[in-house]
């Protein structure tokens, strides 16, 4: 804390020996029309070190304020295709330039060679992008912590990335996809040094970049642009760690580029709920994300969107994988990709429930416990040929394959009102497991002229399987009027369950106007699903007692239609699109060893429209509406008992109709790059109609008769704001967000097979502060609470308020020179917890790591709740029900790890500074 203290005490002493500065003026081009998002930046002229940066306004007037010590600045005026503007200045208080115009960049002038450096930020039409060289952070830095200093751009604890408030849902290297589309594998591994610009666009699917079709505002894609010189070479990162408990962590990962070529490889193996391709200097590989586990308590994590490890207790992983991107003359292209897990994952959870009736109540306590050992393949594969400029061909097969066997035990017991037992159940399983998921989707697309007409065809089909073989016992005691009946099951379960699906579609724009367009599509989507169950009771040591009663041979056919046309218009400022037509559903459901069968036909109106307006570059409005409807799924149609929990039987119900939702979404965001400051505001509102709810009726036995209905009325919205202010003084940088954020939930459901209505409102301020040195310390304050009020139509005694707390600090110093010294403390406090449990709870993980061997060699030491007091007891609370559980979850473990980076590229050294000069001949 004593170096906390002085480093601030360095901080505020600085500011006397600094001067605030002014700059005002307007650009324009050579007839004096105004030049909209010129980028306007300043630099010292010591060392050409950026001081402070603008954009233009609408009218071509900029304001650059900023605060140095040095004396003289250059200001540089840039817009992408005119000449740049330089202009040596000496630092005052208040500067007015007046009007700077701008010489259009005219290649037929005879040749002049003028060097400038390349603008920190440059927009173009549809592009914002950064100058890698002029954001400063520490030498051993990754793309993640650039991302962290970007104007508009925010990264949270657990690696989500949000640009001026919208999301980012792809990160592309040189435009193609970096091991699928997990963003954090690019943003934890890819260092720095490498990397020339970030460029940040709307998200468009492959077909929208070929047609030239609007992508999707509300999402954001960043493409990494790698350094010329970068692009041919490789670079590689190997850890290897031991610790206290038997923990221990190995991984590495590697990339290979050479111009249009990339080889990625990966692996790793560790027993502390890690992925191993976070390689944080400071966190890395310390039970999943350090910073995620402080709040959930688990090692959950997933790569390329695939799960990991389990919602809770402790695993031991082994992956592997590789990924190649290719790009040849004739424009062929492949990306492939494949992943290899192995995970062996113990879980142990305790459960405390108190179980509301409309007139009483009565109690549950449970211990489970179980042991799941799988194997998982992952394969995708894109090959795309462009026959001509006009003519595409994208063909995507995937396939995922798990393989895996578990050891499940559970044991229960129901208490009435006066806690006195009534039942008791034991069950046992061993189940071997297989799931193989294959789809494949076929892309074709035809381009008429070039302003934006198209005929697209899409077919997608699908394939899933999954195998249970269940060797399944239980031993379950009934207590009713002083006497006792006691229960045994022992089943061998057999289920296959099957689904082929195929969708069909076909896409037709044509141009009525410039930027004005008539679209034509439809849609046809069918899926056969099966669901064999065979139960089989022992019997003379035997399992050849065929059970028809909770046997079934059941089928589910869909048949979804959706014709619909809409006039699209895709301006600059205004943005409309809208569909309107037919949504027609077609159900049909087999039950084959009762000969029963359902057929019926659902007709809803299918809308997709949105309106945008773009206020100015960084300010906009979105107004949307859209339907949606859902079939439900197999096991909640099949009309056949599910005994497995003797305490909870279940039955489907065969006349189940499609959930109807339509949604309202609206939205304001503004950042200001003049005053680094940005807010951002969010409205949605979710009307649902045929929601498949749970109906449960309790009988004399306290067991539970369980099968789904449909309700009409649920509703669910939000809406929140958010405003972040950054500072920003030479190395120093102070930057703050706060966070308002509302929910409201309309339930429907039945308790005891009595209907009700619930409302639940939630309410989530946030602060968040962040400072940082340069190469020298990060302190990041946070701290968030939220208000729950609760109530019932029925048993109007249910209704509760609490209040929970979290308040966390993460600290990072980066000296001395080559140490880095990392903090994370989490210090929670919950207002719903039972009597008998302890309502707080604090994390508290360090490390502390040296650097060597010029930088590429780190040694680690890590402790992982270093207090010993993390702790997984949450209270839930449901429709009909509070319940505390406490899970088994990863505690208290230390440990020593080394990790060796190496990397070589060709070109040599490449450009130095700041910023990339380049020449410029005209």
């Amino acid at each position: 804390m004593r170096l906390y203290f002085s480093l601030l005490l360095l901080f505020f002493s600085s500011l006397s020996f600094s001067q605030d500065f002014k700059i005002s003026g307007k650009i324009t081009d050579n007839k004096s029309q105004p030049l909209e998002a010129a980028t306007v930046y300043a630099e010292k002229v010591i060392d050409s070190s950026l001081v402070s940066y603008t954009i233009s306004e609408k009218d071509g007037s900029f304001l650059l304020q900023g605060e140095t010590e040095a004396e003289k600045i250059n200001l540089f005026v840039s817009y992408t295709g005119y000449v740049p503007h330089k202009r040596a200045l000496e630092v005052e208080s208040q500067i007015s330039l007046g009007n700077i115009p701008l010489a259009v960049m005219d290649n037929t002038l005879e040749e002049v060679t003028l060097t400038a450096n390349r603008a920190p930020i440059a927009i173009k039409k549809d592009t914002l992008e950064f100058n890698a060289n002029s954001f400063n952070t520490r030498q051993d830095a990754n793309l993640e912590d650039l991302m962290k200093k970007l104007p508009g751009v925010e990264v949270d604890s657990d690696g989500n990335i949000t640009v001026n408030g919208k999301p980012v849902s792809r990160i592309l290297v040189n435009g193609k996809e970096f091991f699928g589309n997990d963003p954090q594998i690019a943003t934890k591994n890819l260092p720095k040094e490498i990397i020339d610009k970030v460029q940040v666009t709307d998200t468009k699917t492959k077909s929208e970049e070929f047609t030239g079709k609007a992508g999707d505002p509300d999402n954001k894609t960043i493409n990494i642009e790698l350094k010329k010189d970068k692009n041919k070479g490789y670079f590689a990162r190997l850890t290897a760690g031991g610790g206290t408990d038997d923990r221990y962590e190995l991984s590495g990962i590697g990339n290979y580029f050479k111009e249009d070529m990339r080889v990625s490889l990966l692996g790793s193996s560790n027993n502390i709920n890690s992925s191993g391709f976070s390689f944080d200097e400071v966190f890395g590989m310390m039970g999943g994300n350090a910073r995620s586990v402080r709040v959930n308590g688990d090692g959950s994590f997933s790569i390329n969107g695939n799960g990991f490890g389990s919602s809770g207790g402790i695993t031991k992983s082994e992956t592997g994988g590789f990924n190649f991107v290719n790009e040849w003359e004739n424009g062929i292209e492949l990306s492939a990709d494949y992943f290899f897990g192995r995970n062996d994952t113990e879980t142990r959870t305790r459960v405390e429930r108190e179980n509301i009736l409309p007139d009483s109540r009565y109690f549950t306590n449970s211990l489970s416990q179980s042991n799941l050992m799988n194997d998982s393949h992952r394969a995708n594969t894109r090959f795309e040929i462009e026959f001509d400029t006009l003519t595409r061909l994208s063909i995507r097969p995937r396939i995922n394959a798990n393989f895996g066997s578990s050891i499940r035990s559970r044991d229960q017991e129901t208490l009435d009102e006066d806690m006195s037992l009534r039942n008791s159940t034991g069950t046992r399983e061993t189940e071997d497991l297989e799931s193989v998921d294959f789809s494949n989707r076929i892309d074709f697309i035809r381009r008429f002229g070039s302003r934006g007409s198209y005929l697209q065809l899409d077919l997608n089909h699908s394939h899933d399987r999954q195998r249970n073989d269940n060797f399944y016992y239980s031993e379950s005691l009934f207590i009713s009027d002083g006497s006792q009946e006691t229960e045994i099951q022992d089943q061998y379960i057999d289920q296959d369950e099957n689904r082929n699906s195929l969708e069909v579609g076909a896409s037709k724009r044509s141009v009525l106007a410039d930027k004005l367009f008539l679209d034509i599509n439809y849609n046809f989507n069918t899926s056969k699903s099966t669901n064999t169950r065979s139960v089989f009771n022992a019997e003379n040591g035997e399992y050849t007692n065929f059970n028809q009663l909770l046997s079934n041979d059941f089928e589910l056919i869909s048949y979804i239609h959706t014709p619909n046309a809409g006039i699209n218009y895709e301006g600059e400022k205004w943005r409309v699109d809208t569909e309107l037509g037919l949504l027609n559903t077609t159900l049909q459901t087999n039950n084959f060893i009762d000969d029963v069968s359902f057929d019926n036909t659902f007709n809803n109106v299918f809308v997709d429209a949105d309106v945008r307006y773009t206020i100015e570059r960084s300010k906009s409005l979105h107004l949307g509406y859209s339907t949606r409807s859902d079939v439900p799924s197999v096991r909640q149609l099949q009309p056949v008992e599910d005994r497995t929990n003797p305490l909870n039987i279940v039955v489907g119900n065969p006349e189940l109709k499609p959930t109807f939702n339509q949604r309202i979404n609206f939205n304001f965001r503004n950042f200001d790059f003049a005053t680094r400051s940005g807010f951002f505001s969010y409205f949605n509102l979710n009307f649902t109609n045929n929601q498949v709810v749970a109906v449960s009726s309790l009988n004399e036995d306290f067991v539970r008769q369980t099968t789904y209905t449909n309700v009409d009325g649920v509703v669910n919205g939000y809406l929140g704001a958010s405003y972040t202010k950054t500072y920003k003084k030479d190395e120093h940088e102070f930057r703050y967000r706060l966070r308002l954020g509302a929910n409201y939930n309309h339930n429907v459901g039945f308790i005891n097979a009595v209907k009700y209505n619930s409302d639940q409102y939630t309410l989530s301020p946030t602060v968040f502060l962040s400072y940082a040195i340069d190469e020298l310390l990060e302190i990041s304050p946070r701290y968030s609470l939220t208000y729950n009020d609760i109530s019932y139509d029925i048993n109007r005694g249910r209704d509760q308020s609490y209040v929970n707390h979290n308040l966390s600090l993460e600290t990072t110093t980066y000296w001395p020179k080559n140490v880095v010294f990392g903090n994370d403390i989490s210090y929670n406090v919950y207002g719903n917890v039972s009597p008998g449990f302890d309502n707080t709870s604090l994390l508290w993980s360090t490390s502390l790591g040296y650097q060597f061997l010029k930088e590429k060699a780190t040694i680690k030491v890590k402790v992982y709740d270093i207090l010993d007091q993390n702790v997984d007891t949450r209270r839930m609370v449901g429709d009909d029900y509070i319940q505390d559980v406490n899970n088994l979850i990863l505690q208290r473990y230390g440990m020593l790890s080394f990790t060796y980076k190496f990397s070589s590229f060709g070109g040599g050294k490449g450009p130095q500074g700041r910023g990339s000069h380049r020449i410029i001949r005209m």
